[in-house]
């Protein structure tokens, strides 16, 4: 597993997330010295666990044979067993598919998955195991979205929650992604419904023409909006993903908008309780640039969070900032002015841009080429 904290690891830690790393490892080793092995089911490997040493092993909501957690124990190993009375996994060891957070959606969207631990999230705050359940969650989405980043040119699309699918800037949005994606570059949202879901859309549908994604977008458009009908919503949503391609991208929403649903477009989740910690990751992965729809209040946190990154970045450092929508955002929403006074004899002022099609906005974030690897410093 990789870690958004880049600082040298002193020792040797070998992290196993799955029963093959496992296995990998089991087969020419005596010791589990510096492992840290997390959501793993070894209740298969009584044989293979026999013959190791636990001393300094981490175990993380690993499932064990009949007596293998008590002799683990005994030579050294912690072994944390799985949070009791909680709808999720604490340990988990991979990001969700859109599938895993509306499971249970065939008996009403109050039974699903997502539902459930948005409802059990806003009775959690004054228990500290529920607390600790939760930070330990969002622990370890970070360890698999560090990994999952790696390698890819992430580019962050922008925008409101609140937009219609059957409104302009929904297939806007929806072709800035698609635009994106054939371009290389790989599309990361809030993961959430309005121009989160059209990104993510646009970028599933990579392998499709732009009249074929126009066809989908105009049959989204039957339910427009997920308010008082979200299933609905969601199973118009899985009837395009079926068909529309495999294009990777990435959501990262919150529980904490927990009323609004996840979309289905985003190929892989990363889901967090704590809100604060999902803004930063989300702009924090974008290597290859944001692109910034109109929005509100949020939207326009995002810029000047990640100018603020940008304005302290060495000259080389920076990633692109595209505004789209040049009356927007000089008129109705004036962040531009302000943007090009806040990186004004800054390195990262020849990144800010803005501009008024998305194929300007692509033209712009292809022509940068990042550095492939990790999210960008923080």
């Amino acid at each position: 597993m990789h870690d958004f904290d880049e600082r040298p690891q002193h020792g040797r830690r070998i992290d196993i997330g799955s029963l093959e790393a496992f296995d990998r490892f089991a087969v020419r080793a005596r010791s589990m010295h510096g492992w840290r092995i997390q959501d793993v089911d070894l209740r298969e490997r009584a044989a293979e666990l026999e013959a190791l040493d636990g001393d300094g092993a981490l175990l993380l909501g690993a499932d064990l044979p009949d007596g293998a957690k008590e002799r683990l124990v005994g030579q050294g190993a912690l072994v944390f067993d799985d949070v009791p009375e909680v709808p999720f996994n604490a340990y988990r060891s991979t990001l969700y598919a859109p599938d895993d957070l509306v499971a249970g959606l065939e008996d009403g969207y109050p039974s699903s998955f997502d539902a459930r631990v948005y409802a059990w999230s806003r009775t959690r705050h004054h228990d500290i195991a529920n607390t600790l359940a939760a930070a330990l969650h969002d622990h370890s989405i970070d360890d698999a979205l560090a990994d999952w980043v790696q390698g890819r040119a992430i580019v962050g699309i922008m925008g409101g929650h609140a937009l219609r699918r059957d409104a302009p800037e929904y297939r806007q949005a929806a072709h800035l992604a698609h635009g994106l994606a054939r371009a290389g570059r790989v599309v990361a949202t809030g993961g959430g419904p309005g121009a989160m879901e059209a990104g993510n859309l646009g970028a599933r549908a990579v392998g499709l023409s732009t009249d074929e994604l126009d066809a989908a977008i105009d049959e989204l458009a039957a339910v427009p909006s997920f308010k008082g009908a979200i299933p609905e919503w969601i199973a118009s949503a899985q009837r395009i993903a079926a068909r529309v391609g495999d294009g990777v991208s990435l959501g990262i929403p919150t529980w904490h908008y927990g009323h609004e649903p996840p979309n289905s477009f985003a190929t892989s989740i990363a889901k967090y309780f704590q809100n604060s910690v999902r803004e930063d990751i989300l702009l924090r992965v974008a290597n290859a640039g944001i692109v910034v729809l109109p929005g509100g209040g949020g939207t326009v946190q995002e810029i000047f969070q990640d100018a603020c990154e940008n304005s302290y970045a060495e000259d080389g450092a920076w990633a692109p900032l595209v505004l789209l929508g040049e009356r927007f955002w000089t008129e109705t929403m004036p962040a531009w002015p302000l943007l090009q006074a806040v990186m004004r004899d800054r390195p990262g002022a020849a990144g800010i841009v803005l501009v008024d099609t998305p194929a300007d906005a692509v033209a712009r974030i292809a022509a940068f080429e990042p550095e492939l690897g990790t999210a960008r410093a923080a």
